[in-house]
């Protein structure tokens, strides 16, 4: 009895042997045409979705290199423009400052010849009395007795005349080489008539009528007038004539 328990055993796990073993040759073999289209499968899916997102990726960077290229092309042409309208402010300064600078020199030039012009101007105007004496004092001396001849009796005072009116030359000659000039409105004008009052040159005194005379006429000096370069220094006082 116990005997044939044993042999059952055997036999039942010879059985399961040979069945284990049976399986276990066919799922060897079924592995492996199953796992090649597993593993080419996804691995042809994926190469071509990876080629299709290069290109997209190509088009995407081919996109954002020209729009960056714009934008640079853009950033340049506006800064060139200011660049241009920069030289254009800094020529206009230059143009401006160079001709302030002209201006400047001209009218430095300008004074400067002025103040040499006129340096002696208030020395001038000192010695006009000085001058109106000198023909206040050959005013003074009677016209017979300059005209007359020289005796023991007068010629004491024609050699003062005479000496008198040498000063008056020499230091008209001398004041003349700096500039200065003295004019009589008696002196008859270019053409031959009196001289006309001009408000620039004379100071008229009084004003009274005169036959023969026609109105604005210069009749009467009382003082000469001075001008120092052009430039009138001291009007001449003058009578004018007024028959209306």
């Amino acid at each position: 009895m116990f005997k044939r328990t044993l042999l059952r055993q055997a036999q039942a796990s010879r059985s399961l042997l040979s069945v284990r073993s049976a399986s276990t040759k066919p799922l060897a073999v079924s592995r492996t045409p199953q796992f090649q289209p597993q593993f080419l499968g996804p691995f042809t899916r994926f190469s071509t979705a990876r080629s299709y997102s290069t290109e997209n990726g190509d088009k995407a960077k081919n996109e954002e290199s020209s729009e960056s290229s714009e934008a640079a092309e853009d950033a340049v042409a506006k800064e060139l423009e200011a660049k241009k309208k920069e030289v254009v402010e800094l020529k206009d300064k230059y143009v401006r400052s160079v001709a302030d600078f002209l201006n400047l020199q001209e009218r430095t030039k300008r004074e400067m010849e002025n103040a040499r012009n006129f340096a002696i101007q208030r020395f001038a105007v000192d010695l006009l009395e000085s001058i109106d004496n000198f023909d206040r004092a050959l005013l003074a001396v009677p016209a017979d007795k300059l005209g007359a001849a020289k005796t023991e009796e007068n010629k004491d005072l024609l050699d003062l005349v005479d000496g008198l009116k040498m000063t008056q030359h020499i230091l008209m000659n001398t004041l003349q080489k700096h500039g200065l000039q003295q004019f009589n409105p008696s002196d008859p004008a270019e053409d031959g008539k009196p001289q006309k009052f001009d408000p620039n040159r004379h100071e008229a005194t009084f004003m009274t009528k005169a036959e023969g005379r026609e109105d604005g006429e210069i009749m009467h000096t009382q003082t000469k007038g001075f001008t120092l370069n052009g430039r009138v220094l001291r009007a001449a006082k003058v009578g004018v004539v007024k028959n209306n």
